[in-house]
C-alpha cells in the first residue's frame, strides 16, 4: 500500500496530461481526390484555384522570351545582352546536347547520324544563316521534324545561350577577312601534310624565309 500511494500521484498526472492530447488531427474528415461532396452546388470536393491564379514562376510575361515568336512569326534579336559568359554558357550546353546529332561544328554530323539515324541539315546551309536566332530558339522549344522538343531539359535561358552559340559557329565557318577586326590576331593557319606512304604523314616545312608553307597563299588556277 505504501508503494501505491508513492505511484499513484504521477499515475494521475499521466492520466490528466494523456487525456488532453486529443486525435482530431490524425483521424480528421477528409476528402479523396475527386471524390463527390454535396456540400458545393457543383458536387465536386476538390476546388478550382481563384480565377487568375498563375503557378509559381509560370507568370511568363515577357512572351519574347518563353517563345521567340513575335505574333505568329519568329523574332531575330536576343531577350538579353550576348555576353562572354552567355556564349560560354551555349557552347556548354550544346556540346552536352546538341552535338550528338549536330556535331560540335553544327554541320550534321555527329556520333547519332553515324548510327544511322537521319541527319540534321547543317547550321551552314543557306537557309538556316537566314533564319532568324528565334527560328532554333522555337525549334528547340517545340521540336521539328524527327527533332523532339528539349523544353524539358533545356530551360529557356539555356536555349537562348544556346541559339547565341549558333549564331557563333556560323559566323566562325563562314566569316571572311572582312569580318575580322582591325589589330585581330589571326590564327596560324595549320599545316601541309604530305603522304609518305602505309598511311603515315609528315609535316611540309615551312619557307624559312618567308614563313609559308609550300601551299600556302597560292592562287586558285583560272
Amino acid at each position: 500500500m505504501r508503494s501505491l500511494r508513492q505511484f499513484l500521484p504521477a499515475v494521475l498526472a499521466l492520466v490528466f496530461v494523456t487525456a488532453g492530447c486529443r486525435l482530431d488531427m490524425h483521424i480528421q474528415p477528409y476528402y479523396r481526390p475527386l471524390a463527390k461532396s454535396d456540400f458545393f452546388a457543383d458536387n465536386r470536393s476538390a476546388r478550382l484555384p481563384v480565377e487568375g491564379t498563375v503557378a509559381r514562376e509560370d507568370l511568363h510575361e515577357d512572351s519574347y522570351f518563353y517563345t521567340g515568336k513575335i505574333g505568329a512569326g519568329v523574332g531575330d534579336y536576343m531577350p538579353f545582352p550576348v555576353t562572354q559568359q552567355v556564349l560560354d554558357r551555349g557552347r556548354e550546353r550544346f556540346n552536352i546536347y546538341c552535338t550528338p546529332c549536330h556535331g560540335r561544328e553544327g554541320d550534321g554530323n555527329g556520333f547519332i547520324p553515324s548510327r544511322g539515324f537521319r541527319h540534321p541539315p547543317s547550321y551552314h546551309i543557306d537557309r538556316l544563316r537566314r533564319a532568324p536566332i528565334g527560328y532554333f530558339f522555337d525549334v528547340m522549344t517545340n521540336g521539328f521534324g524527327v527533332m523532339p522538343d528539349y523544353s524539358a531539359q533545356v530551360p529557356p535561358r539555356d536555349r537562348w545561350c544556346i541559339a547565341a552559340y549558333i549564331r557563333a559557329l556560323q559566323l566562325s565557318q563562314n566569316a571572311s577577312a572582312a569580318d575580322i577586326a582591325a589589330g585581330q590576331k589571326i590564327p596560324s593557319p595549320l599545316p601541309e601534310y604530305r603522304d609518305i606512304g602505309n598511311g603515315a604523314t609528315l609535316p611540309v616545312p615551312a619557307n624559312p624565309q618567308t614563313g609559308e608553307s609550300p601551299g600556302q597563299n597560292k592562287e586558285e588556277p583560272k
